[in-house]
């Protein structure tokens, strides 16, 4: 499958909308209820949103045949060399590709002198915490955490970076 990884653009945010709500109910369905994913997904993913995120943080698209497939958010660099991968989302169909990894790559090479990555899984998400694995994070703890009133069993990873 031919695809590209760029930086994401203003233009990006409706391809990226699409992309997160498709991947959520998708990967949430008998998870999180339908109601609390979309509460979620309007406050997260507005326009506003995503454009206080393209300023504050750095996003990539993957592109496949001028159409975004996916995207990733990470934080800026922190003093201790740490950041935050807040999220790698897919369409479906476009999963099993490598573009996932690819996303992930794109994120280490930017975040230059990055020691550690971290990431927030619900722990039923079996795709996500499988593919996190296949990359070398592992579990640093487990937490409840209110979700709009749905108590969300999250897992917390870490990918232990190699200079």
């Amino acid at each position: 499958m031919n695809y590209t990884i760029r930086k994401m653009d203003k233009k990006d945010i409706s391809g990226v909308q699409q992309v997160a709500k498709t991947s959520w109910h998708h990967t949430y369905a008998g998870i999180i209820p339908f109601d609390i994913q979309e509460n979620f997904l309007n406050m997260a993913y507005n326009d506003e949103r995503l454009q206080r995120r393209l300023e504050l943080s750095h996003m990539f698209v993957a592109v496949s045949e001028g159409k975004i497939v996916g995207f990733a958010n990470y934080s800026p660099l922190k003093e201790d060399a740490t950041a935050e991968l807040s999220a790698i989302y897919l369409y479906p169909e476009y999963q099993g590709f490598g573009i996932g990894t690819s996303l992930l790559h794109e994120g280490i090479k930017l975040l230059n002198g990055v020691k550690e990555i971290y990431i927030n899984v619900e722990r039923d998400n079996k795709s996500g915490r499988d593919f996190y694995h296949a990359k070398g994070f592992t579990i640093v703890s487990e937490f409840d955490d209110n979700f709009d009133g749905h108590i969300l069993k999250t897992v917390r990873m870490v990918l232990r970076v190699s200079s």
